[in-house]
């Protein structure tokens, strides 16, 4: 089969500066060594993250707001053999989506969710999301964000997910974090905490941040993970560390595993095209 090039060539129209552009490499330097593109499943909700989806060869759906994760499940049962991407934000996924986010923890599909945290909803200009910190002032809070800000890491955690990590949108980062979730049996979360450089812009983040797997972090350790989990408490506060990596990983059994119809596509390579009617 020929080798299918992984990016399509579009213009690029992110802010010029923004993160997304790291985020998109780190990604390319992940999925291109992939031969097989057909056995790669690529979707993307509503917001500046999803502009990934036209920079991707990867066959996909672009969908609704909040809906990435329904769409991702659909693909995976359709083809259990698929590797399946997807992409969302933190207004995408922790406001129109959360309930999605919690039942894909319980399901365990193998599919991953990368979550784009700028910590605003920058396509409409720049209103809070669940992450903002407190004391962030825009047009609809002019006196400053009154709430405290969700930690998608701890909630995560809570949930029992099986493969909890984060990056910092930077390329290296996201590859190494990437990798991992790819190679995870089950549904992997992964948040990238990403600076949005017209609505929220970084305030420091980066030299805040460092890495788990420097620090000896055992990723099978559920309660050392919650306890680095709450360093970060997504504020401006430069005390505050920021770890990224894998948090935690557990192995266990997938919603595909669960059901023979699609441990019998997976093991046989059928499609439900073959089921005879």
């Amino acid at each position: 089969m020929k080798k299918r090039d992984i990016k399509t060539g579009k213009l690029t129209t992110w802010c010029p500066g923004c993160f997304n552009y790291n985020i998109l490499a780190g990604v390319i330097d992940v999925l291109e060594p992939m031969i097989n593109k057909e056995e790669l499943g690529l979707v993307t909700g509503i917001g500046c993250h999803a502009k990934i989806y036209d920079y991707l060869n990867i066959d996909g759906l672009n969908t609704l707001h909040g809906r990435t994760l329904p769409a991702c499940l659909g693909l995976k049962i359709g083809n259990p053999n698929m590797k399946v991407i997807g992409f969302s934000g933190d207004g995408d996924s922790y406001s129109e989506g959360i309930s999605h986010v919690i039942h894909a923890a319980r399901y365990n599909a193998d599919i991953n969710l990368v979550v784009h945290d700028n910590q605003v909803f920058a396509l409409t200009t720049g209103q809070p999301t669940s992450t903002t910190e407190p004391g962030f002032v825009d047009k609809t809070n002019p006196e400053g964000s009154k709430l405290t800000p969700t930690n998608p890491i701890k909630m995560m955690l809570g949930l029992n997910t099986s493969f909890v990590a984060r990056a910092f949108a930077e390329r290296e980062q996201v590859a190494y974090v990437l990798k991992e979730a790819m190679k995870h049996k089950g549904f992997s979360f992964v948040e990238i905490i990403q600076p949005c450089v017209i609505f929220h812009n970084d305030k420091g983040y980066l030299e805040r941040v460092y890495k788990l797997e420097d620090k000896g972090h055992d990723r099978t350790n559920k309660r050392m993970a919650m306890k680095r989990a709450e360093e970060f408490d997504y504020s401006f506060n430069s005390k505050s560390k920021i770890p990224v990596g894998v948090f935690y990983q557990e192995e266990r059994e997938t919603f595909e595993d669960k059901y023979k119809i699609l441990r019998d596509f997976k093991r046989k390579k059928i499609s439900w095209k073959d089921i005879k009617r």
